[in-house]
């Protein structure tokens, strides 16, 4: 094998795992919102579960992306661990097809699919058909790469070291551990099964030692679900945990009956072609396991939470901590169809979390600088760091969230929600101005007139109604945005005659100098949160969702 072909392997790889990076943006642009969509109104059937996980595997080429949504989901509150199970089975199944269509020897039609899909790249201007067009285009590379690596590993056959070295992984056992590593490695089942069809058809690996490295690959495939797992809810880590069960079990009871049993040899008589025969075995692993696993799915369900137990209360709410947003990080390897969608969804959680702390910072610390109350002040200041650090953490997210975005719909819905969060971390910062005057209220013995005092339970009523507006199931309607509107028209409207109130009573000289002062900035962070709520309503209704 000289240098060229040496090349030729990379070569055809790198064409092949960027063909199913071009398929998976494509699919993600054109219509990962509504992939998003079918999952949530899910119902708890277990079939429909199934069904609906193999049929987005299928579209998307990927059990890892469908895992990763699941994983979302689940974390977000959104679907049951229970629900999840029947998804991942169905996702199991959903990833045979890839090998499936390899075993159909298509790729005689990979060039002029490409050529059709970068022609509607090209000089189509309409966005839906270039995504669709970026989907076919990434199909016919996908192939022409399994093309160049098919050619070039022909010639493997016939070298000394590479023979020898396949053949050790006839163990069943080493051959399961590489199937998995290199799998894990290269973060996608669908390519190291092609992989492994391409060295079977050139003849570099047989049939018998290749299903054992085939059930490694099953497992190794759960490395991206479990990348994505790190930092999330408890659920979602389980969520991560049946996945690795289901190929587990899959294989050691497969690896069983291969050793047991003649199936190889079956399959070998009824399929032509090792490809063929990899890609049959591939089907009837996971099918298989489906099936054998189907009646204990809530098993395995009760299984993932005695492996991962829950903590205790004060462990999981401990500390400052992103309670929806994952590591299913925008961006990386972990990506992949419908993470955006599914992102925006964590993040909209996230900032009405965010928000409900504004809210009762809004509300303690108006009612603590009518009271002259410093007791609440120590939880408001409490809160509004931890406001501080999600505000942070949400922009990191989006920033890198933008980066990957390739629908219009979903950039503009991003950038909205990175206007809010900044809208509410500054609602939240005149909230803290509120609590700093009451601790110079307290200090200097300010006092506030009964008639500040009544006007500021005025001010606490009219911001908690504003505030909690943004809260509502209605949010991000016109009619809904017109009345937030008229809620912040109110607050600019007693402001104008609350100074005008304080100015008379200046004339009087019935106002204490300092507390003129003091409430004349009051007057300015009541009159900024309204503003500043008018703010997100704006964003929420320019990109047409709720918090």
């Amino acid at each position: 094998m000289d240098i060229f072909e040496f090349l030729g392997v990379f070569g055809g790889l790198a064409l092949f795992l960027h063909g199913m990076q071009m398929m998976s943006s494509g699919l993600e642009a054109a219509a990962g919102g509504q992939m998003k969509s079918v999952l949530e109104k899910l119902t708890s059937n277990p079939l429909m579960g199934i069904l609906v996980g193999t049929l987005i595997t299928t579209a998307v080429q990927s059990s890892s992306a469908t895992t990763v949504m699941v994983v979302g989901f689940v974390n977000a509150g959104m679907m049951s661990l229970n629900q999840a199970v029947w998804i991942i089975m169905g996702a199991n199944v959903g990833k045979t097809t890839t090998g499936l269509l390899i075993a159909l020897d298509v790729g005689a039609l990979a060039p002029v699919v490409a050529f059709i899909g970068v022609a509607l790249m090209v000089f189509v201007k309409k966005p839906k058909l270039q995504h669709i067009g970026q989907l076919l285009a990434g199909l016919g590379i996908l192939f022409i790469g399994m093309d160049m690596m098919s050619a070039s590993m022909e010639p493997l056959r016939d070298v000394p070291a590479f023979v020898q070295m396949m053949a050790t992984l006839s163990n069943p056992i080493l051959g399961i551990i590489f199937g998995a590593l290199f799998t894990a490695l290269i973060q996608s089942s669908a390519a190291s099964i092609g992989i492994l069809q391409t060295l079977a058809a050139a003849g570099a690996v047989e049939f018998s030692a290749s299903v054992y490295i085939l059930f490694g690959q099953n497992i190794g495939t759960c490395i991206t679900a479990v990348m994505a797992s790190f930092g999330v809810s408890r659920d979602a880590k389980r969520a991560t945990c049946v996945h690795i069960l289901f190929n587990v079990i899959g294989t050691v009871i497969f690896t069983a009956v291969v050793m047991v049993f003649p199936l190889t040899q079956l399959i070998e008589r009824l399929v032509p072609g090792p490809m063929a025969q990899i890609a049959a075995m591939h089907v009837i692993f996971n099918l298989a396991t489906t099936v054998l696993l189907f009646p204990f799915g809530g098993r395995l369900a009760s299984l993932a939470t005695r492996i991962l137990p829950d903590t205790g209360a004060a462990e999981q709410k401990g500390g400052m901590r992103l309670f929806y947003l994952t590591s299913v990080a925008p961006g990386g390897r972990e990506g992949g169809l419908g993470v955006s969608a599914i992102v925006v969804d964590q993040l909209r959680s996230e900032l009405r979390r965010m928000l409900e702390m504004a809210r009762q910072n809004v509300d303690a610390s108006f009612k603590a600088v009518r009271d002259r109350d410093t007791s609440p002040l120590e939880r408001v200041e409490s809160r509004e760091l931890y406001i501080d650090f999600l505000n942070r953490e949400i922009s990191r997210y989006i920033s890198r969230l933008i980066a990957i975005e390739t629908n219009e719909r979903g950039s503009q819905i991003v950038s909205s929600l990175f206007a809010i969060s900044g809208n509410i971390e500054r609602i939240g910062d005149h909230a803290d101005n509120l609590a700093g005057y009451t601790r110079m209220l307290v200090e200097k013995d300010i006092p506030f007139s009964d008639v500040a005092r009544k006007e500021i339970g005025q001010m606490r009523d009219v911001s908690l109604r504003t505030v909690s507006a943004l809260l509502s199931s209605d949010a991000g309607n016109p009619d809904w945005l017109a009345q937030v509107a008229q809620l912040e028209q109110r607050i600019d409207d007693m402001t104008n005659e609350f100074r005008r109130d304080q100015l008379a009573r200046m004339r009087q000289g019935i106002c204490n100098d300092e507390a003129c002062i003091l409430y004349s900035e009051l007057l300015t962070d009541f009159e900024r949160i309204g503003d500043h709520v008018l703010n997100i309503a704006q964003e929420l209704t320019k990109a047409r969702i709720p918090l």
